[in-house]
C-alpha cells in the first residue's frame, strides 16, 4: 500500500510537470504566431507603399527601375500594421526595426504576449510572459534587363510566367499589376 501511494504521487507530479511544460509551449507558440503575423503585416504594408512609389516614379526619371527592384525607401505605416496584428493575436510589439535579408528589405519584430503563462507547479510562471521574434522580407518577383532604358518602354518578366511592359510616356498608375505580382512577402529563416 505505501508503494502504491508513493507511485501515485510520482505519477501525479509527472502529470502536473508535463502540463506545465505544455502550458509554456502553448504560450510560446501563441507568441510566435503573433510575431510572424506582425512581421508579415509590416512587410505587406511596406510592399503596398513600394508599389505606390513605383507608380509615382514611372515617367519621372530613371529611378523607377530601382523601385521595381525594391531598392527604394519604403515609407511609413509598417510599424502601426505590426502593432495592430500583434494586438489581434493577444500580444504587444516590444521591438521593431527595418532589416535587410540577402539584400532585400524587410522588418524584424519582437513581441510579448499580453497574457502570462499562468499558474503551474513551477513557481513564478504566473508572472512570466511568452516572447518571440520574426523577420519578414519583401522580395521582387520581376526581373528587368540591366541594359533597359527607363526612358523608353521597358519589358519585364515576373515569377509565374507573367510579363509586363511599361512605357513611361504613356503610363497610368492603374496599369500596375497587383502588389503580390510584383513583390513577394515571406518570413525569413
Amino acid at each position: 500500500m505505501p508503494i502504491y501511494i508513493w507511485l501515485t504521487g510520482i505519477l501525479l507530479f509527472a502529470a502536473f510537470a508535463f502540463f506545465a511544460f505544455a502550458q509554456a509551449a502553448s504560450a510560446r507558440n501563441g507568441a510566435q504566431s503573433a510575431a510572424d503575423a506582425a512581421a508579415l503585416a509590416a512587410a505587406q504594408e511596406a510592399r503596398g507603399n513600394l508599389v505606390d512609389g513605383l507608380g509615382r516614379a514611372i515617367g519621372h526619371g530613371d529611378g523607377w527601375l530601382d523601385w521595381l527592384a525594391g531598392q527604394q525607401p519604403i515609407g511609413d505605416g509598417a510599424e502601426s500594421a505590426a502593432n495592430s496584428l500583434a494586438a489581434d493575436n493577444r500580444a504587444r510589439v516590444t521591438g521593431f526595426q527595418s532589416a535587410e535579408v540577402n539584400g532585400y528589405p524587410g522588418y524584424w519584430v519582437k513581441v510579448e504576449t499580453l497574457d502570462p503563462v499562468g499558474d503551474s507547479i513551477i513557481p513564478g510562471t504566473e508572472s512570466e510572459y511568452a516572447k518571440a521574434k520574426a523577420t519578414a522580407v519583401i522580395e521582387p518577383r520581376c526581373e528587368v534587363d540591366p541594359s533597359a532604358d527607363p526612358a523608353k518602354a521597358v519589358e519585364f518578366d515576373c515569377d509565374g510566367g507573367e510579363s509586363f511592359d511599361f512605357d513611361p510616356g504613356d503610363f497610368k498608375p492603374g496599369d500596375l499589376p497587383d502588389a503580390s505580382t510584383l513583390f513577394s512577402v515571406h518570413l525569413a529563416d
